[in-house]
């Protein structure tokens, strides 16, 4: 099927291009892509193809870190038991795997806790407090959740325990009673990046940790494959800080990664090495599947395990989990595609709320993904758990689903999360209440151009511009992630070869040229309908990006087609 996509080009200022490119003296199109990225003098050039780790910003510029760190070093004097906690997710079992690896080599007094995705639902719960109170722990750090858990935090006061919360979601009005809340979204929080992941927040932590009390800068930047996990996961941006945290990480993950994820690439027979798209789709999901299918607390001890041997026996589970997840994800999508696709209301309208009681909870979150790229509209899905119905929503580029949510708060027992994701639980006998309000806010607030898939265009080039230069380059402007996405160019008026053809029966193995240049080889996976553009013996515009493709020992530049038409 020919899906209609939006084109949009990403605009750069033409003087700041130029001067950039007399510093730089390198080909336009790059000085073009810097600049549409912010980056306009010799210097800011510099730090952007050159990061480093002591580009890293002070810890102590975080609101509240130096009573975090009194309170634990308060905690370690006392022989205090600390509980270090977090959520069922990558970037909450990434976190607490951080936090403990580091603070267990220099102390033995410390725990580990993982909610229950299905008995406590997300973020912090009485029952992990009350688990704190019967193993005698008197601090918990909270990790990627707990910033609106203000009568959590009131809880655990009452039964003596202090709170220290390391959180990167929105907070309400005003803070948790915690001993120290560390959120660079935090209004009165002066901290110079404020996208970090949860688990970059516990890494900060455990750097003003270490600054403090003289401990080597090196065991704390052994975390950083655990980082750059969760940045990569949660789709936090790569730019400023994540991105010199998510280059570091990744290079961690290739060259000296911790046993657990060295265990997954055996398990997965992964011999080359990743980049931040492989952490997305292939790590990731595996560490997830354990907070979907088992219980999130697998992940942590995969990630905390120091012998390779045992780790292998570890991940052999984490693979069943994530294959019972694809199983439950392929089943609940299908349903949800025929419950719209079988009615006309459903079909018309600008959003997609469903529930099913027996829809399993821990995949909904990537059904409302999977409805999303077939749809295109703000999407939730609900499942039902313990008696209640829980949600999980993704948006469309340039639709804040957070706000939407917020405007629909009066039928929900509570909500959470991000501008393009969110969660919610909700009272059974609301959700059509829910749904109809819901429908009514993004009807009046998105705009007609949201429901259509749209592509960003960075810049125009020839097939000529394609030189192994050019490409290495751009592979320099990496790790690429939302706010540095991998380059998107458009190249106009090429024509078939007449080798073009397609593969398995749905991907376009395309070989073109123009102006009878050397042909190019690209490929568009599930594009093969799109064949009978480049049969019409007339010349088409494409939109790709560029990918070195590794064949038997020998690598080569082709583009991977996004669209064209």
């Amino acid at each position: 099927m020919l899906t209609t996509k939006r084109w949009t080009y990403i605009q750069a200022n033409e003087g700041e291009v130029n001067e950039l490119q007399k510093q730089l003296n390198i080909h336009k199109t790059i000085c073009q892509l810097l600049v549409a990225r912010g980056i306009k003098t010799y210097e800011e050039a510099k730090k952007f193809f050159r990061p480093s780790l002591e580009q890293l910003h002070d810890p102590f510029l975080m609101k509240d870190m130096e009573k975090a760190i009194d309170r634990i070093e308060k905690a370690i004097a006392k022989n205090e038991t600390i509980l270090i906690y977090g959520d069922y997710d990558v970037d909450g079992t990434t976190a607490v795997s951080l936090v403990y690896s580091f603070f267990i080599e220099i102390y033995k007094n410390v725990l580990y806790y993982i909610p229950d995705r299905y008995t406590e639902g997300y973020g912090i719960s009485f029952q992990g407090i009350d688990y704190s109170k019967e193993n005698n722990a008197t601090l918990i750090i909270a990790l990627d959740c707990g910033i609106k858990a203000h009568d959590k935090i009131n809880y655990a006061t009452e039964k003596g325990i202090d709170f220290i919360i390391c959180d990167h979601h929105l907070p309400d009005d005003t803070l948790p009673d915690a001993v120290a809340v560390l959120d660079p979204k935090r209004t009165d929080c002066t901290y110079p990046f404020d996208e970090l992941s949860g688990c970059g927040i516990g890494f900060k932590l455990i750097q003003a940790y270490a600054q403090k009390n003289n401990i080597s800068s090196e065991k704390i930047y052994e975390q950083l494959d655990l980082v750059a996990v969760s940045i990569a996961s949660d789709l936090v941006p790569v730019t400023g800080e994540n991105r010199i945290l998510a280059k570091f990480g990744v290079d961690k993950v290739n060259n000296k990664p911790r046993a657990g994820f060295k265990a997954l690439m055996s398990e997965l027979k992964l011999t080359r090495s990743l980049d931040i798209t492989d952490l997305v789709f292939i790590i990731g999901p595996r560490i997830n599947a354990a907070g979907r299918i088992a219980h999130g607390s697998e992940a942590v001890t995969l990630l905390i395990e120091e012998n390779y041997e045992t780790a292998l026996e570890k991940t052999k589970k984490i693979q069943q989990n994530n294959t019972d997840r694809k199983s439950l994800d392929k089943d609940i999508t299908e349903e949800a595609f025929s419950m719209i696709d079988s009615n006309e209301i459903l079909i018309q309208k600008k959003s997609t709320v469903l529930y099913q009681e027996h829809w399993h909870k821990g995949v909904i979150g990537i059904v409302a993904s999977r409805l999303i790229e077939k749809y295109h509209r703000p999407t939730i899905i609900l499942a039902a758990s313990n008696g209640k119905a829980v949600g999980s929503g993704r948006s469309v580029p340039g639709f804040d689903l957070h706000n939407a949510i917020d405007a629909c708060s009066e039928h929900l027992i509570q909500f959470g999360g991000h501008k393009y994701a969110a969660g919610l639980t909700i009272e059974i006998n609301k959700i059509d209440d829910f749904i109809h309000a819901f429908d009514k806010i993004v009807s009046e607030r998105i705009l007609d151009e949201q429901l259509i898939p749209q592509i960003e265009i960075d810049a125009e080039i020839e097939l000529t511009d394609i030189n192994e230069k050019f490409f290495n380059i751009v592979e320099q402007m990496g790790p690429f992630g939302p706010g540095n996405m991998r380059p998107i160019f458009i190249t106009k008026n090429v024509y078939d070869t007449g080798y073009s053809k397609v593969l398995n029966g749905n991907h376009l193995k395309l070989n073109i040229l123009k102006d009878k240049q050397d042909p190019k080889n690209g490929i568009g996976f599930g594009m093969g309908d799109y064949m009978k553009i480049t049969e019409k013996n007339e010349t088409f515009d494409i939109c790709y990006q560029l990918y070195a493709n590794v064949w038997n020992g020998q690598t080569k530049i082709e583009f991977r087609l996004k669209d064209l038409r």
